[in-house]
């Protein structure tokens, strides 16, 4: 969209007092691009143009992970190619870029996590160091040319849907778009969640969340306080456990742990992959089999049970000392929080270098940790593994939508979504991942393809039939929600007795989905125009 002319002779001597970088920076920061060209000469300036010109493109991505860059590809394949991905750091991946601490992997099976549009033959192990997973996400940006798409270094501040234009206005830290269709695949782990104690700003030594690992910091030999006991803590905690001096690791509810069998790829079995892609495709669907033969526990909790006495050996077999496999034993029915998967956890614990504390923190104070035993632990520094905003959608309170409200004050505390994806009241907006996406059992990279599959039969859907705007209808979603919560009642998830990070605000389980993933896909292939206001 061309805007008005502005005031020529204003801007002309405005931009001329700015020189070099400043100048572009200003334009940058402004939104726009200006071209200017004068002739001056001791008595006359002759401006012969000056244009301004909006940024405009057909569809916004925000995030540069699996979601997005797995949107973009499937955006090109399918003949769309006026898209941007905007992207807050200076590279592509997402959570896998940003997490590098020590021990970093994936607990699903690289041959399921990872997109079935792009298999990768060369995965060296059963599960992917992070290394390794950032590498086949740089690799399939470069491979399928996304790089030009992509706006390094725009965080993206607001994002305002604007009725007149029936277009997104999208805020970011350099400067102004407008898209038609906004597609948010921000993630679920991209904003680390840290706890408030009394006096932790008094710390004189190094803080960090896991997600910020502080790589300058000398780790051996120090005294490390380790808060939490999640998925990520369970990988660097051994990890680091061989270098600390002490290790104090503050422990408020204990995981179910059970092994991970974990292996490398030899030589020819990835010369086999590459050479027949149909035994890769093969594993894929034995593995994906398997976890969905699994996912039957968490939906009925009579199973669970059968299950559990797996973890305890496992549990018993790494902890000889009564008192401390005591303390490691999870009093909730194994499912109800994440099911971690760990062989070198448990035995690090047992280490004379390490103390578990269960009695939780009374206070920080400049160089120790006082627990609620009242003893107070010198440490020179603080890690943090306690997880991320999930339920809560951080991104959520910078879109407003159709009637100037924001998500987080439309959704107060639960997001809600039709069939996970698109929200009543936000026209052209795709969120991927959205609410009731999760998955406890299985591979996340599943769901974001079958929504990225329906945000496509959406675009396609638009395409042919003239439709400027879509959104959900709000007796649609109220429906889809309703069946979502009907399938969640009764589950290990709201049924085994402990409050986890699935749940939100309200109680409700507004994160996971609740029935087998394939009825999932089945259910968005089709996109339905009866469930939508369009214009």
């Amino acid at each position: 969209m061309r805007a008005s002319f502005f005031d020529a002779r204003r801007l002309i001597e405005y931009l001329s007092s700015v020189q070099g970088e400043q100048r572009q920076k200003l334009v940058e920061e402004l939104g726009f691009h200006a071209t200017l060209i004068f002739v001056q000469s001791d008595l006359v300036a002759l401006l012969f143009l000056v244009s301004v010109t909006m940024q405009n493109v057909q569809i916004a991505i925000i995030g540069s992970g699996f979601g997005g860059i797995g949107a973009a590809i499937r955006l090109k394949q399918e003949g769309f190619e006026d898209f941007m991905i905007f992207e807050r750091a200076d590279e592509v991946g997402g959570v896998w870029r940003d997490n590098t601490y020590p021990g970093c992997a994936c607990d699903v099976q690289s041959h399921l996590y990872s997109l079935s549009f792009v298999p990768n033959p060369d995965w060296t192990h059963s599960f992917s160091p992070q290394a390794e997973i950032w590498d086949y996400l740089r690799k399939c940006a470069r491979d399928y040319k996304l790089l030009p798409h992509v706006r390094f270094g725009h965080m993206v501040t607001e994002a305002v849907w604007e009725n007149d234009q029936q277009r997104w206005r999208i805020e970011t830290s350099k400067g102004t778009f407008m898209a038609s269709l906004l597609i948010s695949a921000a993630g679920s782990f991209s904003e680390p969640k840290l706890p408030q104690f009394r006096g932790l700003e008094t710390f004189k030594g190094k803080m960090f969340h896991s997600s910020r690992w502080d790589h300058q910091f000398e780790i051996k030999r120090s005294r490390i306080a380790v808060i939490g006991t999640g998925a990520s803590a369970i990988q660097f905690v051994p990890a680091i456990q061989p270098q600390v001096e002490k290790l104090y690791l503050f422990q408020r509810t204990p995981p179910w742990i059970v092994r991970r069998h974990d292996r490398p790829f030899a030589q020819l079995e990835r010369k086999l992959f590459r050479r027949f892609p149909v035994v890769q495709l093969l594993m894929r669907a034995g593995i994906y089999s398997f976890r969905e033969v699994l996912g039957f526990a968490f939906r009925h909790p009579w199973a669970m049970k059968l299950l559990q006495p797996l973890a305890r050996r496992h549990l018993k077999r790494s902890v000889a000392d009564p008192v401390l496999r005591a303390k490691l034993t999870p009093n909730y029915l194994m499912g109800c929080k994440r099911i971690l998967i760990s062989n070198d956890y448990l035995p690090a614990l047992t280490q004379p270098n390490v103390e578990l504390i269960t009695d939780g923190i009374a206070e920080v104070r400049q160089h120790s940790v006082v627990g609620n035993d009242g003893v107070e632990r010198a440490v020179d520094a603080i890690i943090f593994g306690t997880g991320f905003h999930v339920s809560d959608f951080p991104f959520a309170g910078r879109v407003r939508g159709r009637a100037g409200r924001t998500l987080s004050e439309v959704w107060a505390g639960s997001p809600k979504a039709l069939a996970g994806t698109t929200v009543a009241g936000f026209p052209n907006l795709f969120l991927i991942p959205g609410p009731n996406t999760g998955l406890g059992h299985s591979s996340v990279v599943y769901m974001l393809e079958a929504q990225i599959e329906h945000v496509l039969t959406a675009l396609v859907y638009m395409r042919r039939n003239g439709v400027a705007a879509i959104e959900p209808r709000s007796e649609a979603q109220e429906a889809y929600v309703a069946r979502v919560d009907k399938s969640m009642r009764g589950t290990v998830w709201t049924s085994g007795g402990c409050l986890s990070w699935y749940l939100d605000t309200t109680g409700r389980n507004s994160t996971l989905w609740p029935t087998p993933s394939w009825r999932f896909r089945r259910r968005v292939a089709r996109f339905a125009p009866r469930e939508y206001v369009m214009e």
